[in-house]
């Protein structure tokens, strides 16, 4: 590939998209939403978050300067981040509270993208980061949930028109905003019942002597922030 062939594949990715209508985008929030409200199809589209809430953590373990051992996803939808470094600290309480965080933070971060028209950049860095994440999986469950969801960002950057992407992108985003939302409800509700007594933020209490719930409400307060900060970039508002 010459210079001329890689300048033209940077335009291509770091170029400006036009956004889809309104009543596009308030199509896209709907399918996401379904796929995230209904208990049927949540056990399925869940994987995805699980994705989102594992790569959280194995990310901010390596930049707070923690060996990622691995990381593990089950069919379940559950999954599992092995570092290795101090067991307390600053560096082992970002980690821990990067999970939940993690997946409405990246549908913020897209829906910023999204706004400014960078449609097909948004769709190569999620392949670039499924990529990598590849790398550090352990189970061939969660690899293969990885190639999957990876492979799809990249057909769909690569051969889909600009409209399909367009419409894919803004799906996947409202996705992370509204699906970022129901795993915290989740693990209250679960805490309320004797449940997950290891859950991150029974984690973080133990790290912090900060309260778990103090932690739950984190949690609540960066999905639902995200999700409306988000909503309005995607919207136009």
């Amino acid at each position: 590939m010459d210079s001329t062939d890689l300048g033209d594949l940077w335009d291509r990715i770091s170029g400006t998209q036009p956004a889809p209508e309104q009543w596009l985008v308030v199509v896209t929030a709907t399918v996401a939403l379904i796929a995230v409200v209904p208990n049927v199809l949540w056990r399925v589209s869940r994987n995805t978050i699980t994705i989102a809430h594992e790569g959280g953590h194995g990310l901010i373990a390596l930049v707070t300067g923690r060996k990622l051992q691995g990381i593990r996803l089950h069919s379940d939808t559950s999954g599992l981040t092995v570092s290795r470094g101090r067991p307390t600290g600053i560096g082992m309480i970002l980690t821990a509270a990067a999970g939940y965080t993690a997946p409405p933070l990246l549908g913020l971060g897209g829906a910023w993208l999204l706004s400014s028209g960078r449609i097909t950049l948004l769709l190569w860095v999620a392949t670039a980061l499924l990529t990598v994440m590849l790398v550090m999986i352990r189970n061939v469950y969660g690899a293969l949930t990885v190639i999957c969801t990876g492979s799809a960002f990249l057909l769909v950057s690569w051969l889909a028109s600009p409209d399909v992407q367009s419409l894919f992108a803004y799906t996947v985003v409202w996705f992370l905003l509204l699906g970022g939302v129901r795993p915290a409800f989740e693990l209250q509700s679960k805490r309320r019942h004797g449940g997950a007594p290891d859950s991150d933020a029974d984690q973080l209490s133990r790290l912090t002597d900060v309260p778990a719930v103090l932690w739950l409400f984190l949690f609540h307060a960066v999905s639902l922030c995200s999700l409306i900060g988000g909503g309005r970039w995607l919207l136009g508002l």
